[in-house]
């Protein structure tokens, strides 16, 4: 075991073997770049020394992207969905151009994506929730923001046991519920900061313009355009552009306002950055029938779990992991996929143990980490 002084660590530098304080407790994995906060930390600890049997093997040059948490993204699955979205975004993208310069567009080029979206959840449903949380790295576009909606919508109206033509308005109207955004001045929508008064305003009339565009443009069914006039109407009245309340906002705009506030949570926006899966999933139920519908939340919680898939976890005997799948009777004990064991060993091929929390009885998840906060970052 080598012994390191800390004033010899610099930011960066990462080794091919665990770095441990006080022998036992992991500072950082293998591969893992040091960061100015874990130097500062070991200062504020007044540690001096730390110890590893690795090598220093350089800094870490790449972007977050190739960083240890981001393994599971280059899985079959994962790749699958991503040659997908990056389809369906090409697609969807032709169609908001079309919308924005007031061309026409048929119906068939939008009903064509979620025919697509419908099929890859039936294949792969838990890469795509796993693509939402993680995959863009905090860069989903619009039209991206708008394809996770619909994803999100149908996977509540399938738990609710919609229809099939009822649940095929609802990830249209998810679809579709923002596109009034895309006749709003391009400088409203990237603007960094707080809106004035008058921007606010004019940002508030983006339902309208979706109501329009739906169903005077595009032909759509009235309760197609009335679930996207509605999608920003909140629970307790408080909502615009009408102030309704309660069940006076039909259900897919109740839907939509969920899953909407949700996946703006988890996406950056050019006024704030994104959340993760689990710190959104907090914020959703610490509504208390304010802006959503109780029932409506409830079925939420059900279809994305209170860490949804994808979360990475920090685990009772020092784990970290990703979560695979939930667990409806037990939301806190979904199933796990290590990726640092307790000893700080990596798994680079994602070949951890899986470790099902219901059953296993002696392990239990201590919080939701934030990968951003454990995985390498540019400029370290």
């Amino acid at each position: 075991m080598k012994t390191i002084s800390v004033s010899e660590l610099k930011p960066g530098q990462r080794f091919d073997s665990p770095v441990y304080v006080d022998g036992d407790s992991v500072l950082v994995p293998e591969g893992v770049a040091i960061r100015d906060k874990d130097i500062d930390r070991l200062r504020r600890w007044k540690v001096t020394s730390v110890t590893t049997e690795g090598s220093l093997i350089g800094s870490q040059e790449e972007g977050p992207e190739d960083a240890f948490l981001q393994q599971a993204l280059h899985s079959p699955g994962q790749q699958a969905v991503k040659k997908v979205y990056k389809t369906l975004s090409n697609d969807l993208g032709k169609v908001f151009d079309s919308i924005s310069t007031m061309d026409s567009v048929s119906t068939q080029e939008v009903d064509a994506v979620i025919d697509a979206l419908f099929r890859i959840l039936d294949e792969r449903k838990n890469d795509v929730v796993q693509f939402i949380l993680y995959g863009f790295q905090g860069k989903a576009e619009p039209v991206e923001n708008a394809i996770n909606c619909a994803v999100l919508a149908t996977l509540v109206g399938r738990n609710m046991s919609m229809v099939k033509h009822k649940l095929l308005q609802l990830a249209t109207v998810a679809l579709l519920h923002d596109v009034g955004m895309l006749r709003l001045p391009p400088e409203l929508l990237t603007k960094k900061g707080k809106l004035a008064p008058e921007e606010l305003k004019k940002m508030r009339t983006h339902p309208i313009h979706s109501y329009k565009i739906i169903t005077r443009e595009l032909k759509y069914a009235e309760e197609i355009g009335l679930a996207a006039l509605q999608h920003q109407e909140r629970w307790d009245g408080a909502g615009y552009p009408r102030g309704i309340s309660g069940r006076n906002i039909i259900l897919p705009a109740r839907i939509v306002s969920v899953v909407d506030s949700f996946e703006a949570m988890v996406s950056t926006r050019p006024y704030r950055g994104s959340m993760i899966g689990y710190a959104a999933m907090r914020a959703i139920l610490s509504d208390n029938s304010r802006r959503f519908d109780p029932e409506v939340l409830k079925v939420f919680i059900r279809t994305m779990g209170i860490y949804p898939i994808g979360s990475i976890v920090l685990l009772s005997n020092g784990a970290i992991g990703r979560v695979l799948e939930n667990n409806v009777d037990a939301p806190l004990k979904p199933t796990v996929k290590v990726m640092i064991n307790e000893r700080g060993r990596e798994y680079p091929d994602d070949n951890g143990e899986t470790l099902d929390l219901y059953n296993e009885k002696s392990v239990f998840i201590a919080k939701a980490v934030d990968p951003r906060e454990l995985a390498p970052q540019e400029g370290s």
